[in-house]
């Protein structure tokens, strides 16, 4: 009979993976495991800086529109474009609202 190996392991001499109740939200604790921090952003954080975009595009665009009525903005180009690049971002985001909604719907329709 051959002998086992001790000492070796993936994970290094002594290392153990924890049992499934460990995993965060199966079991355990219920916290979520949090992913690896590799130093790409997340889809969490990217979504957060584009709605914060968007939201100062459109305030860009009240404030123009407000300037332009109340007569401090002299050129009325800049008020017309700020407006538009507002709806034109407000219509970008909701193509994308509607195709990750159409992606969840096809997902959900899935058979396992």
């Amino acid at each position: 009979m051959i002998p086992p190996i001790s000492g070796v392991s993936a994970l290094g001499p002594g290392a153990s993976i924890g049992g499934v109740g460990s995993i965060g939200g199966i079991g355990g604790s219920g916290s979520v495991a949090q992913p690896a921090k590799t130093g790409a952003t997340s889809f969490g954080s990217a979504l957060a800086q584009a709605v914060g975009g968007l939201e100062q595009t459109q305030n860009t665009a009240a404030t123009a529109a407000q300037g332009l009525a109340t007569g401090t903005i002299s050129d009325p180009a800049t008020a017309v474009t700020a407006v538009e690049n507002a709806s034109l971002a407000m219509d970008v985001a909701s193509q994308i609202q509607n195709k990750l909604i159409a992606a969840e719907t096809t997902l959900f329709q899935l058979q396992v």
